[in-house]
């Protein structure tokens, strides 16, 4: 069933089954966005639809995974076919998983460069002719502070992001004059099903309903960086500009206890 047309327009969120992306996609409906939702979980696809039934816009399921390169291309042609040009594209589908030295697994990091660079990649591939052809639209791609510089651990997530963030970096002057608008999303920690598996510290963890307020707010301005929470970000940013006897100082702290102890 085609849903109504609101008058906001046609949004597309990827990963937006659960955590930022599931948050987004919910306020968006409820300020009459229709937003084509994509994760591979269509029941919790369907559970978001149902929950946007009264609101002033509508959650359309569009199941998809990411790291398929033709699926993707083929959603972003039935999304505007069916229901019009997309004018925002938010993609958040992305995950964690630690990685020590001791236990160096080269397959895990491929299967976290494939979706959490692939996943925003074959997106973008998908978009931005269209967009440029159209002369407007708005693409924000969530990468995440983790990003900015190595963290114990966090060898294939981190390479991960920071490919988002350089790639991101890349695209924005080309795009200048374009009537396309690309954002780079960074968030520190927030309470997510996928933060919630931690079993470190999380400085800062921002509750998740403060999070996508933070990011809505920003998704309207012209900057080309959000970030959430603030001051986390700002810490994060001065680890870029240290020098490396200073970085592996503060960051040797952080090693797992008991990986140091192997």
């Amino acid at each position: 069933m085609v849903a109504p047309h609101p008058s906001q327009g046609i949004a597309w969120i990827t990963g937006a089954s659960s955590g930022i992306g599931r948050g987004l996609a919910m306020q968006l409906a409820s300020e009459g966005w229709q937003v084509c939702a994509s994760a591979r979980r269509q029941g919790e696809l369907d559970k978001m639809a149902e929950e946007a039934r009264d609101m002033a816009g509508a959650v359309v399921p569009v199941p998809l995974d990411v790291t398929d390169a033709k699926a993707v291309r083929e959603a972003v042609e039935d999304i505007e076919r069916e229901y019009g040009a997309i004018a925002l594209t938010v993609l958040t589908a992305g995950t964690h998983q630690p990685i020590s030295a001791r236990a160096f697994d080269a397959g895990a990091v491929q299967k976290l460069l494939n979706l959490n660079v692939m996943g925003q990649a074959y997106p973008l591939e998908a978009l931005l002719p269209r967009l440029i052809d159209r002369g407007a639209g708005r693409i924000a791609v969530v990468a995440s502070v983790a990003g900015y510089r190595g963290l114990p651990t966090a060898a294939g997530y981190g390479a991960s992001k920071a490919g988002v963030i350089n790639m991101c970096e890349s695209l924005r002057p080309e795009l200048a004059g374009t009537g396309v608008t690309l954002q780079l999303v960074n968030p520190g920690f927030v309470r997510t099903p996928l933060t919630d598996q931690n079993d470190f510290n999380m400085p800062m963890l921002m509750e998740l309903e403060d999070a996508v307020a933070s990011f809505r707010r920003q998704l309207d301005s012209d900057k080309f960086e959000i970030v959430f929470p603030w001051r986390f970000a700002m810490i994060m940013k001065l680890l870029r500009i240290l020098p490396y006897a200073v970085l592996f100082k503060l960051t040797a702290r952080m090693v797992p206890k008991h990986q140091g102890a192997e």
